[in-house]
């Protein structure tokens, strides 16, 4: 028989917060404050997408809840296999990028030149939002099975 105490959930609750605040400074290799913070993963389990995609136009319409994006890149890994396989998404400089990542095993995203992550466990959709202000060419990566998802080319 498993008896929980009052304030163990809300206990529980702020340790898996800071322990993913922790996890995903702790890569930090940029301590500008000017760098967008990562968006906390969902907090429902949502199904991989059976064909992720990355679309071109801007979104067609978003919930009250979800800022609008002009690019939504969404992956998919399973069996350490990336879909869409990795190659390079060209965006537009200045342009809002929403990435989302579903893994089948517990991982870290990150976007490298931008330093940003999210949490990604299993079977759970993370996300990073951010704004494409920087030009170049930024590896967008696993950190725990170092998967590189793609190639993230700003002009």
């Amino acid at each position: 028989m498993f008896v929980r105490a009052p304030g163990s959930r809300l206990a529980a609750l702020l340790a898996t917060g800071l322990l993913t605040t922790l996890l995903v400074t702790g890569c930090g290799q940029d301590d500008d404050p000017s760098v967008a913070a990562p968006s906390a993963a969902p907090t429902s389990a949502a199904a991989p997408t059976t064909t992720p995609t990355a679309t071109n136009s801007p979104t067609p319409s978003a919930s009250p809840s979800t800022p609008a994006v002009d690019r939504e890149i969404t992956v998919t890994i399973a069996k350490r296999r990336v879909n869409p396989p990795t190659g390079r998404v060209t965006v537009g400089k200045g342009e809002s990028i929403r990435i989302t990542v579903t893994s089948d095993v517990d991982d870290e995203l990150h976007v490298h030149g931008y330093d940003l992550g999210a949490r990604l466990p299993a079977g759970v959709a993370g996300s990073v939002e951010f704004r494409a202000d920087k030009t170049g060419l930024f590896e967008v990566e696993t950190h725990d099975s170092e998967l590189v998802l793609f190639q993230l080319v700003v002009r």
